[in-house]
């Protein structure tokens, strides 16, 4: 009977670590804003170690219906150019990250705009870039096992990332 209670109590925790793990361990997928003014750069960066999945994609708002282009790129930690597109007001890029380091998207206005702009970036890494839509449909799973799946790609990107800082 004690046996029983203490896996319960195991399992319990296992899972209350995971959940935490799950929502505050690894960064949360979330578009970020950014305001760019008519001259001038900005730029986000990300640190991420080898082998990791990146996806984002990035759109302009327009304020009072005028069309407003940017331009962006994209470098590796060593300064390789994984994206790069002008005069876009939209957009989207994915690669496999070949080496640790900061990743960097830079956005720029295009100069012929006498306003400022905004740029949505929607930039997903890892666990978070996962098509889990495909994968419930692809495996038959739903519910509670979907939950279950990602909660171990989680553990998973957890180790990988403990690895990644015990190596460095």
């Amino acid at each position: 009977m004690a046996r029983d209670r203490n896996s319960r109590i195991g399992t319990t925790v296992v899972l209350l670590l995971c959940f935490v793990a799950h929502f505050y361990v690894l960064p949360l997928a979330e578009a970020v804003w950014l305001t760019l003014p008519t001259s001038g750069t900005k730029c986000l960066s990300e640190e991420i170690h080898s082998n990791v999945v990146v996806l984002a994609e990035y759109y302009v708002v327009t304020q009072e219906g005028g069309l407003q282009t940017v331009s962006v790129k994209v470098t590796s930690p060593y300064g390789n150019n994984l994206h790069h597109n002008e005069n876009a007001t939209q957009g989207q890029f994915a690669f496999t990250t070949a080496e640790s380091g900061n990743y960097v998207a830079c956005f720029w206005m295009d100069g012929k705009h006498q306003e400022e702009a905004t740029v949505s970036l929607d930039w997903k890494t890892g666990i978070y870039a996962k098509d889990w839509e495909s994968v419930a449909k692809k495996e038959k799973i739903e519910g509670v096992e979907l939950e279950l799946r990602k909660l171990e790609g989680a553990v998973e990107a957890i180790h990988g990332y403990l690895v990644y800082l015990k190596d460095k």
